[in-house]
């Protein structure tokens, strides 16, 4: 009984997370250098998804919405992509089962939209398997917990230039009762 209490007690139950290395500004945008690893012991099995989790890499230009203090835990709330000039804040509402609930903010996503039944296909082209926009950065993305409609979609806020809208609202204009399915990229 003691060694196995021993090895449950060395066992690691801890998190790895993006902590700031010293104070950041609102607007600043992030770099390697302004970030360092901490190991963080969360209540629950998902405690750490406010945070950006340190087994993936930070996502590129990413903006501070709000100052960040040396040695906090770098939460996704308060970073946010960096929009290039060309491009628009689109909100897509996505049904529950719709969206993995580990997409968050600053991860590329695929957008595919398809009608609730196979009829629908037939006129509106967007039954061929592709997504109607690839590699979309998501802007805004609630918990997963923290639903938008009383249907329980989801809203999330995607990156996409002007062309990639008009793509994705024709889509879902030409589609009977379109059902939006957004698919991460890893």
């Amino acid at each position: 009984m003691f060694a196995g209490s021993l090895v449950l007690g060395t066992s690691d139950d801890t998190v790895a997370v993006w902590a700031a290395t010293e104070p950041l500004a609102a607007g600043h945008v992030l770099t390697a250098g302004d970030v360092t690893v901490r190991r963080v012991r969360f209540d629950g099995s998902d405690a750490a998804g406010p945070y950006f989790p340190a087994d993936r890499q930070l996502p590129a230009d990413l903006r501070l919405s709000r100052a960040v203090g040396a040695g906090e835990l770098l939460p996704r709330a308060a970073a946010e992509p960096a929009l290039a000039p060309d491009q628009r804040q689109v909100p897509v509402s996505v049904a529950p089962g719709q969206v993995p609930p580990s997409v968050g903010v600053g991860d590329l996503v695929d957008v595919y939209v398809r009608p609730s039944s196979p009829t629908g296909c037939a006129d509106s082209g967007v039954c061929d398997g592709r997504p109607v926009v690839a590699a979309v950065t998501v802007l805004e993305a609630p918990d997963p917990g923290e639903q938008f409609g009383s249907d329980g979609s989801r809203m999330l806020v995607l990156a996409m230039s002007g062309t990639q809208a008009q793509l994705f609202f024709r889509a879902v204009a030409s589609t009977d009762d379109a059902a939006v399915t957004v698919v991460g990229r890893g």
